[in-house]
């Protein structure tokens, strides 16, 4: 043995001789009694909270140095206690910042303090919840609604990694887009109004766990352009000034757009109590666009990738195919959806077993005011199992809002459409919000038929897109389509929606998948017995989810039977079930119940007609 070694002496320390430097603010516990004890580092989160209201400081604990003899030699170390000390756990804040902490579904959750009565109360999500989407839509009050007043509010994000920003507030009432970055958010949220006396900000806390989904396959949002396009789209001249309308500013719009699919998505499927639950896109480091100040910075974040795709078609050929489609009236040898297929297929080269989720923009989509069509666009989505697919025109896309700040603007900008640069599409473009309703909102429903969702008899499978601004907004303006005043104050109830078998779908889609989610059994098949002449008997080993009933003559679904509880982790579904034909018809309205019936049973990961 190395005689260094023989003649050092050795222990482990133990929880007994650490120590730490005292201070009346912070609190730790001798023998599971409290004291007073600094925290040697002070919580990273406090720089971004006012300072008459600190977080919870964070423990720490740092070794200390044995003291020495003159001779530089240590003395005799004191005996180690027989029984550790054991940390006391009652009536204490957790020692750090963890995730485990904040997890809703146990029920521990953070208190959300706040500076007054006055300060935002945030009613769409609680507070310590997981989301697993990058920017997430937040609706609560501010003051009295009984007493209703108008102001704004100011998010400021985790530890100031995202500029702040300002939504309005309107008869008390606020709806607002959050920036989340991975793992734990801790979000500021000042409400001020100069109806409010002395005009004093009023303040609360939101904490939201941010985590990513990278398990789920991802929609993958392209830019289709003709082999010879100049890669510019329709704007009147004072916008292309202004902004421009190029490439650069179209991935922009279009990757904001995407997001708001997002947001908006993740809020519905959590009002159907189906869990906060949304697709994801494909992400990649790069200059942030999000914020127009990460522009003007150059700030690198990690954002949806849009990819740019060059056609072998030119944009002349691009935009007669399409004008062929809409003469002749139908899908013919060529169309529009199969050079986006060939397109999607030679970037992408899907191999067997792995679907591809491709949602797509034609940037060469011109209105032609001569022909009075669009050309270069049409609205589609499907797929062949392997691509699923859907595209949709660029022609309003100069409407678009291209970072958060422009989110409330576009959706307010009542501007009249000039026909002579830009379409009027299907005569419910009259005004810029208009357009921004049917560029985004029709391009989601198509992205809705590429997910596997048919028409419906509302929501956004039914053209209920028209109303999609009011998600993000709690006043609306004029609309030239209807021609009517719009509302005051809009409220959730007032919203554009997924339909209920739309979010059904999604729930065991596989683009939604959480990772609390069960792993599905193996024999996912559903079986059918004719029992006698008016019963059948339904099995399946993942469950039955639903049955969707259509009488003869229908075109969409307008009643079903739902036998799951649809639970976000692990939902409750039979396994088999007896249906008889007069509980079928029990459910149609009595002038449907003598027609000849379609059924199609889902279960929870497959179905049959």
């Amino acid at each position: 043995m190395p005689s260094f070694i023989k003649d050092l002496s050795l222990r482990r320390k133990s929880k007994a001789s650490i120590k730490t430097d005292t201070d009346p603010t912070a609190q730790s516990f001798n023998n599971g009694k409290p004291s007073t004890r600094r925290n040697k580092s002070s919580s990273t989160l406090s720089s971004i909270f006012d300072k008459t209201t600190p977080p919870t400081p964070l423990s720490s604990m740092s070794h200390t140095t044995l003291p020495t003899t003159t001779d530089g030699i240590s003395p005799t170390p004191p005996p180690i206690p027989g029984n550790r000390p054991r940390l006391t756990t009652q009536n204490t804040n957790p020692k750090r910042y963890s995730l485990a902490n904040v997890h809703e579904s146990e029920g521990v959750v953070r208190a959300t303090p706040a500076t007054s009565p006055l300060a935002p109360k945030v009613l769409s999500v609680s507070d310590g919840s997981w989301v697993h989407q990058k920017v997430l839509l937040i609706f609560g009050t501010c003051a009295d609604t009984q007493q209703p007043v108008d102001g704004s509010l100011t998010v400021h994000h985790h530890q100031d990694n995202f500029p702040a920003q300002m939504w309005p507030v309107n008869d008390s009432h606020f709806k607002a887009l959050v920036y989340l970055q991975p793992g734990p958010n801790r979000l500021r949220l000042d409400f001020s109004s100069p109806h409010v006396q002395n005009n004093t900000t009023h303040s609360s806390w939101l904490n939201i766990n941010f985590l990513p989904l990278i398990s789920a396959p991802p929609i993958q949002l392209c830019i289709i352009l003709g082999k010879d396009s100049p890669g510019t789209y329709d704007a009147v001249p004072d916008r292309a000034e202004k902004e421009g309308n190029d490439l650069k500013q179209a991935i922009r719009k279009f990757r904001m757009a995407a997001y708001l699919w997002q947001a908006f998505t993740g809020e519905q499927m959590n009002r159907n109590g189906l869990g906060r639950r949304c697709f994801r896109y494909e992400e990649e480091w790069q200059p942030g666009t999000l914020s127009y100040r990460d522009v003007e910075t150059g700030q690198m974040r990690n954002e949806a990738k849009i990819h740019v795709i060059r056609s072998d078609r030119t944009v002349d050929e691009i935009r007669d195919l399409d004008l062929a489609q809409q003469h002749h009236g139908a899908r013919r040898n060529g169309d529009l959806f199969n050079v986006a297929m060939d397109a999607a297929r030679q970037h992408f080269k899907p191999q067997n077993g792995r679907r591809q989720y491709v949602s797509c923009l034609f940037l060469d989509a011109h209105w032609d005011k001569e022909v009075g069509t669009i050309r270069g666009h049409a609205a589609l989505g499907g797929g062949d199992g392997t691509v699923q697919l859907a595209i949709f025109g660029g022609q309003a896309i100069q409407s678009y809002p291209s970072h958060l700040e422009e989110v409330v603007p576009a959706f307010t900008d009542c501007t009249k459409t000039d026909t002579n640069y830009v379409a009027n599409d299907a005569n419910e473009s009259g005004s810029n919000w208009e357009a921004v309703n049917i560029g985004i909102g029709a391009h989601l429903h198509e992205t809705g038929h590429l997910l596997g969702c048919p028409h419906q008899e509302s929501g956004v499978m039914l053209r209920d897109y028209t109303r999609l601004h009011r998600t993000f907004l709690t006043r609306e303006e004029y609309s030239t389509r209807t021609n009517e005043s719009g509302m005051r104050l809009v409220l959730p109830h007032d919203e554009c929606a997924w339909h209920r078998l739309d979010a059904l779908r999604f729930r065991y889609h596989p683009c939604f998948q959480i990772p609390s989610d069960t792993t599905p059994p193996s024999d996912t098949a559903v079986r059918v017995w004719s029992v006698d002449n008016s019963t059948l008997l339904i099995s399946s080993g993942a469950g039955i989810a639903w049955i969707e009933i259509m009488p003869e003559g229908d075109i969409e679904c307008h009643h079903w039977l739902e036998y799951s509880d649809h639970q976000p982790s692990a939902p409750n579904a039979p396994r088999q079930i007896a249906l008889t034909e007069q509980a079928l018809r029990e459910k149609l309205p009595e002038d449907k119940r003598k027609k000849k019936l379609k059924i199609t049973i889902f279960s929870l990961h497959r179905r049959i007609s």
